[in-house]
């Protein structure tokens, strides 16, 4: 039943990698694919593996139950187990796309983009580049994506050039996530799992992503070609912009976002609660904000209405790559993968500079899953190069391929940009940075 379980998620790894030419959506995939490895899981005989696990033996020793009513318990207790720390994530994802979501729609990141003036093609690439390593930092890869394509829309009228620009900004924006833990889902749940702390991660990854992004600059510093093009004149709608409102907003999302870390440093309650606390009171500021807007016009600008246009989709997805993992590794199937390229290779920095490669081709959320299985932190404590170079790896190397993550496949969907495109125009600047960066943190932290 193992080898039937890994063939089922493996087939959903496959359909996930190649949601767009089949046209069954990834969230769909995952989340049958997590459903049916719990229930295979469940109606399966024990492995040599978990019969050697501790945990497991206690519930065979309970002599009220059979063997087979054991294992199902065990399952059963697995799966709550599994979906308390899955849940932590969610939650905290939720919180931050709601936040997101009111800045966007008061218009904040309005604030940002105006301040970008500049018509030559070098200087505008190093500015949106930067500017979009910092904002994922403190926002996500995804959300800075999609606001960082608005901007380039309004700046780049030329469409190849824009092209161009928009696959640096993903090669930036996954960069800037992979040193934060709020900047990329799998940091995040690297975060909350106990892996990394919000220091650690910072002071071992921060020169190694900026490295990722500074390589590929210098190098398009000396080859880029082309024009911007003329910009189209024309007054921007306001839809209802208020520029003290956009301020306020900014301000007070930002400040909550990074408010997060040091409310799980002070009370060591998990971070999922610090989210909530902060959209709590982002949400009675988005209804205190418009006092004199009547109830239609109020409601438009509040939490209630942002909580309506996250994506959800991306959530259940998570959901369902989370689960699947789980099944995996509460059979112990991790484990024995983990001891395999251990016997293999025997080098644990090859290991994850290789799965940071193959993000490139499957998302990294269940690469960083499968992980955390398989490196225990009773072996591996927290802030082991094992943690923050597998933040690294798998936050930039999903940049090589457009599939290779959510700000890609974001991008993609924005820009129409085509997979033989990028391919041929942006991956080698990606492997690139991808490389020099990995040698930065090696070289940096060599022991």
């Amino acid at each position: 039943m193992e080898f039937i379980i890994a063939i089922v998620f493996i087939l959903g790894y496959v359909f996930i990698a190649f949601e767009h030419p089949i046209r069954i959506n990834k969230t769909a995939t995952a989340l049958l694919t997590g459903v049916l490895c719990w229930v295979l899981f469940a109606w399966s005989s024990p492995t040599t593996t978990l019969l050697g696990d501790d945990h497991y033996r206690t519930f065979l020793k309970d002599v009220t139950r059979t063997p087979v009513e054991a294992h199902h318990a065990y399952v059963v207790a697995s799966l709550g187990h599994h979906l308390e720390e899955i849940a932590e994530i969610l939650f905290f994802l939720m919180g931050a796309m709601t936040i997101v979501e009111l800045l966007d729609v008061h218009q904040s990141f309005r604030i940002i983009t105006n301040k970008i003036t500049t018509r030559n093609p070098k200087k505008l690439l190093w500015i949106v580049c930067w500017v979009t390593f910092l904002l994922s930092s403190a926002l996500d890869n995804l959300t800075t994506t999609i606001v960082m394509i608005s901007l380039v829309r309004k700046l780049i009228p030329n469409k190849d050039m824009r092209l161009f620009f928009v696959g640096m900004i993903v090669i930036a924006a996954n960069a800037g996530g992979a040193w934060s833990p709020i900047g990329d889902v799998t940091t995040t749940m690297l975060w909350i799992g106990g892996q990394i702390s919000v220091v650690g991660i910072m002071k071992a990854t921060f020169i190694p992503s900026a490295v990722c992004i500074l390589v590929p600059l210098i190098y398009l510093s000396f080859t880029l070609k082309g024009r911007l093009g003329v910009e189209e004149q024309g007054a921007t709608p306001d839809d209802g912009y208020s520029a003290g409102n956009a301020n306020l907003m900014l301000i007070l999302g930002f400040g909550a976002l990074l408010f997060v870390p040091i409310f799980k440093t002070f009370t060591h309650f998990p971070p999922y609660m610090g989210m909530m606390l902060v959209l709590g009171i982002i949400w009675v500021a988005s209804e205190l904000i418009n006092p004199d807007a009547d109830d239609v016009e109020r409601k438009q600008f509040s939490a209630a209405s942002a909580l309506g246009r996250i994506d959800m989709t991306s959530v259940l997805f998570f959901l369902g790559i989370l689960l699947a993992v789980g099944a995996l590794q509460s059979m112990a199937t991790l484990t024995s993968l983990a001891e395999y390229l251990n016997h293999t290779i025997k080098d644990n920095r090859i290991i994850i500079t290789l799965i940071g490669l193959f993000s490139s081709i499957v998302d990294n959320v269940p690469l960083v899953a499968a992980s955390m299985g398989m490196y225990k932190l009773s072996v591996y404590p927290m802030d082991n190069m094992i943690w923050e170079y597998l933040a690294y790896c798998t936050g930039t190397g999903g940049s090589i391929l457009i599939i290779g993550s959510a700000a890609g496949v974001a991008a993609m969907g924005m820009e129409q940009i085509n997979f033989g495109w990028y391919l041929k125009r942006i991956s080698l600047l990606a492997i690139m940075g991808y490389f020099a960066g990995a040698v930065v943190y090696l070289v940096l932290n060599m022991r």
